[in-house]
């Protein structure tokens, strides 16, 4: 198996070159140049950690020693032997990603990324120093650091929208230690983070300076194929779920309503689907940025708009990078990478220089066949949190409370499918606390560990031990600089 770009097949790469490069030297985005195949009733059978292990193995055949590095990078860091339990709650189930080290859904990725760089690093002769770059709307920043503090032979720097994240994701990631670790906050939104990053990787100038210093540039964003295939691992661990609940029998298909600000998790839910598990539709849950919702609905992609700062803020996002392999994949890739590729390059061109593509409307039908879309507002997440704990008892953070708004939103749109909906609950209700408090009708006090007491004491929920331990952490890194200067930033730390 090799990996391309998504806008040259011609650049081919193994996995591990894949893995360590990040992104490709195009500016595309890597994807496997064919499908592995897998035996979706085996996986099905197996634990969380053995299913994650069987898929890692089939789109990394290089890699070695897997099943170890997977038991390395989760036992004793999350709060379940589970990983990522389904809870029934409701006419939904919530797949609850938010168990692990930083209570979100990346730890699922990031906390087995270092890990998988490692193995893709040995028997490479004086391998440089990786230095991981991740533009962050919230959480994939804490849990890269976390992930990456103190592994030898790496330096990660974060950059994250002043201001556009929550109290609590800041605190998580501005008192984070580690001797190779580094926080920026950025005047502007994620997109303006996430530009910056990309236009970083494809700097010739900066990438043969930090070249003659024996350092290389990867990331830890999504674009970074090992970061998106180990998010497969929950589609099959829910389902699994289900199957032993007597809730479905094989064959039988579910739907995933899915919060999505940077498409990776839900891309996730595609190559499920696409490697033989049986995905209804996968719902794009979106806020008023709606870009994602606009695009289903239409074909046309257009970023040309106002960034809202939401209670959602990690889908404060105008710009997904990861439809890149979405739009390559819908394009024919199976059967002409090549003018997959180029079609998928035009668009990239083409958002770049007008802030807008469209696609035909063959690869629209492809689209709409898989995805569905709808989005939610301020007012709609608030009140979908305090309806369904007065009725249900489960509480839940703003992501997912869209997330089950786009759910109820589709039942009543489409009634004539009754399928299952698993709901993936990305993220604890303690890194949103301020938000969930209001939703509930109480008075908000100012700080964000009053907040935290608070909603404890009404709600008898035990705040997560990682978000509890902040309280009493130094703040670190308190940086906050421009778009323009970030490049400065990796050259100063490239000389440390």
């Amino acid at each position: 198996m090799y990996y391309q770009s998504t806008r040259r097949p011609d650049l081919r790469f193994s996995p591990s070159e894949a893995i360590l490069q990040g992104l490709a030297p195009d500016g595309g985005l890597f994807i496997f140049d064919h499908l592995p195949e897998l035996d979706v009733s085996e996986v099905l059978s197996l634990s969380p950690m053995e299913q994650s292990a069987r898929i890692l193995e089939a789109f990394f055949p290089d890699l070695t020693g897997i099943p170890a590095l997977v038991r390395e990078a989760y036992e004793g860091k999350f709060d379940t032997p589970d990983l990522v339990p389904t809870v029934e709650a409701g006419p939904y189930h919530f797949l609850e990603l938010f168990h692990g080290p930083t209570c979100a859904f990346k730890d699922i990725a990031l906390c087995l990324l270092p890990h998988l760089m490692r193995a893709a690093s040995v028997n490479r002769e004086d391998a440089p120093t990786l230095h991981i770059l991740t533009a962050t709307s919230g959480d994939t920043g804490k849990a890269a650091l976390s992930g990456f503090a103190d592994v030898p032979g790496t330096k990660i720097t974060v950059f994250y929208p002043d201001g556009g994240v929550s109290a609590l994701q800041r605190l998580q990631m501005v008192t984070q230690q580690g001797n190779n670790v580094s926080v920026y906050g950025i005047r502007g939104n994620f997109d303006d983070a996430q530009t910056g990053v990309k236009a970083l990787f494809t700097d010739k100038e900066l990438e043969d300076e930090l070249a003659a210093k024996h350092i290389r540039l990867s990331s830890a964003n999504s674009i970074n194929i090992g970061r998106l295939i180990p998010q497969v691992m929950y589609y099959f661990k829910a389902y699994s779920d289900l199957l032993r609940a007597g809730t479905v029998r094989m064959g039988d298909k579910i739907d995933f309503s899915v919060p999505t600000g940077n498409f990776g998790d839900i891309l996730a839910g595609y190559l499920a689907a696409a490697l033989g598990l049986p995905v209804g539709k996968l719902l794009i849950a979106a806020n008023i940025n709606h870009v994602l919702t606009d695009f289903v609905e239409t074909g046309v992609y257009d970023r040309r708009r106002e960034l809202y700062l939401t209670v959602a803020p990690s889908m404060d996002i105008l710009v997904s990078s990861n439809l890149e392999r979405l739009l390559y994949l819908l394009s024919g890739a199976e059967t002409s990478p090549k003018a997959a590729a180029a079609a998928t390059a035009g668009y990239m061109r083409d958002l770049k220089e007008t802030g807008r593509y469209e696609i035909p409307e063959d690869v629209h039908s492809k689209l709409t066949r898989y995805f569905w879309s709808t989005y939610a507002d301020d007012f709609d997440a608030k009140e979908t949190i305090r309806s369904y704990y007065q009725q249900y008892g489960y509480l839940m953070d703003p992501h997912t409370a869209i997330g089950c708004y786009t759910a109820e939103k589709y039942r009543q749109t489409c009634p004539e499918d009754d399928l299952p909906i698993v709901i993936l609950s990305t993220a604890s209700c303690y890194k949103f606390p301020a938000t969930v408090l209001e939703a509930l009708g109480n008075t908000v006090p100012e700080d964000p560990f009053e907040q935290l007491s608070l909603l404890q004491t009404i709600t008898n929920i035990s705040v997560p031990a990682p978000i509890l331990a902040l309280q009493d952490l130094p703040e670190r890194h308190t940086g906050v600089i421009s778009r323009e200067e970030m490049k400065s930033v990796i050259q100063k730390e490239g000389e440390m």
